[in-house]
């Protein structure tokens, strides 16, 4: 089967590719490279190219007909860039990706799996949250993937499409074969940030916020071990049909799935569990909450089981480990630790 991956030369992307691979899968790779790596791309089938550009995207399905549907995972991702330049994120996360529904349509691609987000999810006072918990995305980056959510869903209506959205808690780790991982040089995912300040790009790692209603006081957040994201995405296109057909085949062809290891871990806990595999301290400051920042939730993740027939695997050790050991081989692929 052949699958479209939009921002397949991304930190998730191009895992989700891999796994693809893996799975006798052909993943066909849409990135412009503004954040993603071409490294990623290598022996892979790769369009250099803007996901709203329709002559691309035509000459994409006209080489590849066969293609039988698209997961969508391009988007720019961090929360504190989108307060700044709302405008931007907007543009390139809700304009470009309608434009892409579009001509998805009407190239006949009909199947789309949408790569979501946890942060449209409201403060819980238990923290866990389902797929009907209430929204209150309060980021810019949230709102446009809330605004996504709600344009896939009325596309599916519309036009006889049939989307997924996958909302993913927070990614940790690397591909176990270290094929991929965490590209970017100063990430802003704390365990990427956890990483840099042992090769020593960081003095310390921050804390940001310590007074949330948790159990420590800082964040809780549902880490997800990045392989086992990839795999809940070849599951789901793999079985499309089926997962609607479990599902009820809801008159509006639209669903919604939680992606997470489904417990809880604060920020303390998880400087804990690093330093743990790590085996040295890990130097910490802390400070305050940053603009878009939340107290945090975790998933239930009982949707994903009935309806996909995934669960994860991975522990935040291996998490931990894989992350760890794909900044050493980093430096061989892409240039820089």
């Amino acid at each position: 089967m052949k699958v479209l991956v939009t921002g397949g030369a991304g930190y998730i992307g191009s895992t989700i590719s891999s796994d693809l691979l893996d799975h006798g899968h052909t993943p066909i790779i849409l990135d412009s490279l503004i954040t993603g790596k071409e490294a990623f791309t290598q022996g892979r089938i790769f369009y250099q190219g803007d996901i709203a550009d329709e002559a691309l995207l035509a000459r994409i399905f006209a080489d590849h007909p066969d293609i039988a549907a698209c997961i969508h995972c391009a988007a720019f991702i961090i929360v504190p860039e989108s307060v700044e330049m709302p405008q931007v994120y907007y543009e390139n996360n809700v304009c470009k990706s309608i434009k892409l529904f579009k001509n998805l349509h009407d190239l006949g691609c009909d199947r789309l799996v949408f790569s979501s987000s946890a942060s449209l999810y409201g403060v819980s006072d238990t923290f866990i949250v389902t797929e009907d918990s209430p929204l209150n995305p309060i980021s810019p980056y949230a709102r446009t993937k809330y605004m996504m959510e709600m344009v896939l869903r009325d596309f599916c209506i519309a036009y006889g499409m049939r989307g997924i959205a996958l909302r993913y808690f927070n990614p940790i780790g690397a591909d176990p074969q270290l094929r991929t991982g965490l590209h970017v040089e100063f990430p802003s995912l704390v365990l990427g940030k956890m990483v840099d300040t042992v090769l020593g790009k960081y003095d310390s790692f921050e804390i940001t916020g310590t007074d949330y209603a948790t159990r420590d006081g800082t964040g809780i957040r549902d880490y997800v071990h990045v392989w086992d994201l990839a795999q809940a995405h070849t599951m789901t296109v793999e079985q499309f049909d089926q997962v609607f057909e479990r599902a009820g085949n809801p008159a509006d062809n639209y669903l919604v799935i939680n992606l997470g290891s489904g417990s809880g871990c604060t920020v303390r806990e998880l400087v804990a569990a690093f330093e743990k595999v790590y085996g040295k301290p890990l130097p910490v400051v802390e400070s305050d909450r940053r603009p878009g920042d939340q107290g945090g939730a975790y998933a239930n993740c009982d949707r994903a089981q009935a309806w996909i027939g995934w669960e994860p695997k991975l522990s935040i050790e291996q998490g931990i480990a894989d992350a760890l050991a794909w900044a050493k081989k980093r430096k061989d692929i892409l240039g820089y630790e």
